[in-house]
């Protein structure tokens, strides 16, 4: 499986062990986000990632900033992203399951890489329940999506 990951200039050391981590683990790691501590700004970075996805480069994202919630804002402005921010794995399983999430966001400043390990385990292993009710409510995000398109 192919994942995109991202980063800005807060979520540096936790994206950089984390990219480690999946290589070692035999996943396709691309990487969009930034690679220096200088500030930068995470809607850039979240729109690396999810342009990305729009062009059917990796399969799925993981985009951290310093909370996880100022990135997956600016990923979930992206036609077709299903961004959820995770600080426990309940939530990575559950947005899988129920929202077929495809972008996965969180905090460096509020996990740590072994949560953040179980967090993108859970969300890269969990598939989606393919649930009659869930996919209507999946349907209804996408009309939305081209509703605001148009």
């Amino acid at each position: 499986m192919k994942i995109g990951i991202t980063n800005d200039h807060a979520a540096l050391n936790l994206k950089n062990e984390l990219k480690g981590y999946l290589i070692d683990q035999g996943y396709e790691v691309i990487d969009y986000g930034t690679n220096t501590n200088e500030s930068c700004d995470y809607p850039l970075m979240g729109n690396n990632l999810c342009d990305a996805m729009a062009r059917n480069e990796v399969e799925k994202g993981i985009a951290i900033c310093g909370t996880g919630v100022g990135i997956s804002i600016a990923c979930n402005k992206h036609k077709g992203i299903r961004a959820v921010c995770c600080s426990e794995t309940s939530s990575a399983r559950l947005s899988r399951e129920h929202n077929d999430a495809n972008v996965v966001c969180f905090g460096a400043r509020i996990i740590s890489f072994e949560l953040a390990k179980d967090i993108v385990e859970t969300f890269l292993n969990t598939p989606f329940s393919n649930g009659e009710r869930h996919l209507k409510r999946i349907q209804e995000l996408t009309d939305l999506d081209n509703q605001k398109q148009a």
